[in-house]
């Protein structure tokens, strides 16, 4: 069982930034792929970024790339989603997810989820 919970979100304005922090307990944190995923209100869970066991490799969507950065420290068995440049689109509650694949990308690609964490853009 692998625990996780983010923590980081706020209200900023659009062209501001936000590092969101998702710290895990339980099972060995190095052994997952961590994601991040966002929710807005109606819409279905997306994908946002996600970093494999090593930290080496990443992938981001289209609609991130450029802006969002995500890294791990496996001594702080934590991941950071580092947001640039957000806009008001961004805003959703954000979600990180612990998965064994190599760098799933689809929610039901992951095992373990924290409680979310709201992150709203004003324009």
């Amino acid at each position: 069982q692998v625990q996780l919970v983010e923590s980081g979100g706020g209200l900023v304005q659009a062209g501001g930034s936000l590092r969101l922090s998702c710290a895990a307990s339980g099972r060995t944190f190095s052994n997952y792929a961590m994601g991040w995923f966002r929710q807005a209100p109606g819409k279905e869970r997306e994908f946002v970024a996600v970093i494999g066991w090593s930290g080496l490799r990443k992938y981001y969507p289209d609609s991130v790339k450029g802006r969002f950065t995500i890294s791990r420290d496996v001594a702080k068995n934590t991941v950071y989603l580092q947001m640039n440049s957000l806009k008001p689109e961004d805003t959703a509650v954000y979600y990180c997810a612990a998965g064994s694949g190599t760098l799933p990308k689809a929610p039901n690609e992951y095992n373990y989820w924290g409680q979310g964490t709201q992150v709203t853009v004003s324009s």
